[in-house]
């Protein structure tokens, strides 16, 4: 069944109950508040929000017009309609109307430059552009530049010359949806790869593929109506819209927060009593440092409908699922584990009953298969290191433009991960590290994760990454870039000794203090780091010995 009709079916049994809630508080209309009242802009925590919502039915008549909008404007089954907003009220009925007229959504990451999303445009036949006004300078720079783009839609107040008012062309466009089939085996959705390594690669996803997320979704977290999920990263990602997709399954609401403040995160938990957040690990960690420095207060919020708070995106330290427990001992913990190239989150799944397993990444998720297996695809044993491959409905179709490429990756119905392993002997997968981040120094294999976990530990450090340097001796060794908490006092010498609990191979040969840079979905930026560092030579930081 294409998820297109559980927007459907909810619109029919639910109309009137909410379906969507937007959160600003950034909002231009705070700002604009401001300047008339001649009021210094105060600290963006101490405003009242800008708030919206709209209702499932509201939410349904969205996308039937604007499926009915492209239809008009010349889209054709198959085209390509690309989305490039920041998360607002208006994302996710375009999305939906997208799919419903038969094309293919294709979000793009909105911290793109002009380059990047002339080159995300072409790569993805995209012949349609919606965009909002952050991403006005930007556009202007390529508008000439990409003839295959039919139209362009702006999604905000003052529209440019050169592009077409949203709000104006889809007052004018049918509520009823438009008569177009739509089957599992269709083609629904392109997303791009983080990144990480280079230019992005198109995602092909079909319609079997965005159900089954939601599917295994419900079943990891048990979403029913009466849940409330917080939205906080950008919805243009996978693991954003995919656990989204569990409240669409159990028609319950959704709140999209503009914004990652500690403050603001709590707020909207206790105004709008949300059950189900989903953080990344800077996020986790920022509301902890708060309330340890006095910043928040715990008992200034009602958090009572909180029961879940999971974690995806990027390797967990236990301590810090240690530190949240101590906060909210109430708490159920989750995370999950996924590539956009499995639908996002949830082909391998930790399950809140496993909280003694914290670290492990868990077990193949409802309907998945995984397997860790060696250079030759055969399977490794307990506790042997190989590289973790996974199987089931929601794998994608291909990297769309890059036969090659697909190759490499999908191999008899297995998708090979790229991500190191393990798994102990109750089964439970372990994530080691990424392959291609493994360093080698005189023979021995150094798996980043478990040093930046171990690191992470400390009290004096807020985050931290490691990457290979090469080195003349041991062809390369470990350098670790450490971001320290706001008034921590710690030199390298004390990281040194700090780090002695460590195997010798283990302990990094470099310190250096600096920011760790992550991406919107919290990954560290580690190609940043390599080229900001890697090709320095070995002075003036403290080697331990």
């Amino acid at each position: 069944m294409p998820i297109t009709e559980l927007l459907e079916k909810n619109a029919l049994l639910y109309p009137d109950e909410v379906a969507l809630i937007e959160i600003n508080p950034e909002h231009e209309r705070n700002r604009a508040i401001w300047q008339d009242q001649n009021l210094v802009e105060p600290d963006q925590e101490e405003i009242t929000p800008y708030r919206r919502e709209i209702s499932w039915a509201d939410f349904d008549c969205r996308a039937n017009r604007f499926a009915n909008l492209l239809l008009t404007h010349g889209i054709k089954r198959g085209e390509k309609v690309a989305i490039l907003l920041m998360n607002c009220l208006e994302w996710l009925p375009i999305y939906f109307g997208i799919l419903r007229a038969g094309a293919i959504a294709v979000p793009l990451n909105y911290r793109y430059t002009a380059e990047e999303i002339k080159y995300c445009l072409e790569l993805s036949d995209s012949s349609m552009l919606v965009f909002g006004p952050e991403f006005e300078e930007r556009i202007e720079k390529i508008k000439d530049e990409i003839p295959a783009i039919k139209n362009l839609f702006f999604v905000g107040d003052s529209c440019p010359e050169y592009a077409l008012s949203y709000f104006k062309f889809i007052s004018y466009c049918r509520r009823r949806k438009p008569e177009i089939e739509i089957t599992d085996d269709d083609d629904a959705a392109i997303y791009f790869s983080s990144g990480t390594t280079g230019f992005p690669k198109a995602i092909l996803h079909n319609h079997q593929s965005l159900m089954h997320a939601a599917i295994s979704e419900q079943k990891h977290h048990g979403q029913t109506k009466d849940d409330c999920f917080l939205c906080i990263p950008p919805l243009y990602h996978t693991g954003a819209k995919m656990h989204w997709f569990g409240s669409l399954l159990s028609a319950s609401p959704a709140v999209l927060l503009r914004g990652v403040s500690p403050r603001w995160i709590l707020e909207t938990v206790s105004r709008e009593h949300v059950s189900i957040v989903w953080l990344l690990v800077p996020w986790a960690q920022d509301i902890l440092d708060a309330l340890d420095r006095g910043d928040l207060n715990i008992a200034d919020y009602d958090l009572s409908r909180w029961r879940l708070m999971h974690i995806g995106a990027q390797p967990v330290p236990p301590s810090l699922i240690k530190r949240w427990k101590e906060r909210f001992p109430n708490h159920q913990y989750d995370t999950n584990y996924g590539l956009s190239e499995s639908t996002g989150p949830g082909c391998v799944h930790l399950g809140v009953e496993n909280i003694d397993k914290v670290g492990a990444i868990g077990k193949p998720g409802y309907g998945w298969k995984a397997k860790i297996v060696d250079n030759n695809g055969q399977e490794v044993g307990p506790e042997e290191v190989g590289e973790l491959i996974v199987s089931g409905p929601g794998v994608m179709t291909c990297y769309y433009h890059d036969p090659v490429a697909t190759a490499e990756v999908l191999k008899d119905g297995w998708l090979f991960t790229g991500d190191m392993a393990k798994k102990d002997e109750d089964g439970f997968i372990f994530l080691v590290d990424r392959k291609k981040d493994v360093i080698i120094t005189g023979g021995e294999n150094i798996y980043p994760v478990q040093i930046e976990d171990f690191l992470r530990s400390c009290d004096w450090i807020k985050d931290a990454a490691v990457i290979g340097r090469a080195h003349k001796r041991l062809g390369e060794i470990a350098s670790a870039i450490i971001e320290l908490k706001d008034g921590a006092q710690c030199t390298e010498a004390d990281i040194a000794e700090f780090c002695k609990a460590l195997p010798r191979y283990k302990r990094p040969r470099e310190i250096i203090f600096d920011k760790i840079p992550r991406n919107p979905t919290g990954k560290i930026e580690k190609v940043k780091l390599r080229e900001k560092y890697g090709a320095l030579e070995l002075v003036a930081q403290q080697i331990i010995k």
